[in-house]
């Protein structure tokens, strides 16, 4: 894994998002507890809608466009919904969040 520094945790509020451009699209970083941040895409697969607008709750995300509710640790959709979005690896160490590079610089533009 080639690890991105990407900033301070504390950049992102608790149950809040960030955005990070990438080669594969947008990323969204959520920060699920006072260590813990999750990485998907940004883009809801039901009608586009920018995931990192929506609520976090538990370790999930609500689209902000039509309710659809994604599991931050795997990516699949929740309830009656049927989808998934990409998940890429992230971790915090010393308070700084690292993405791997190679994840979202290895997949091809959808």
């Amino acid at each position: 894994m080639s690890w991105i520094d990407i900033g301070d945790i504390n950049d992102i509020p608790l149950r809040g998002a960030r955005v990070v451009k990438t080669p594969v699209g947008c990323v969204a970083l959520f920060r699920t507890d006072d260590t813990e941040v999750r990485a998907i895409s940004d883009r809801c697969p039901h009608k586009g809608g920018p995931l990192s607008e929506g609520i976090v709750h538990d370790n999930k995300v609500t689209c902000p466009l039509h309710n659809w509710v994604f599991d931050l640790n795997t990516g699949e959709a929740q309830g009656a919904d049927e989808g998934r979005v990409d998940t890429f690896p992230v971790k915090v160490d010393a308070g700084r969040i690292l993405l791997d590079g190679s994840a979202v610089g290895n997949r091809s533009a959808a």
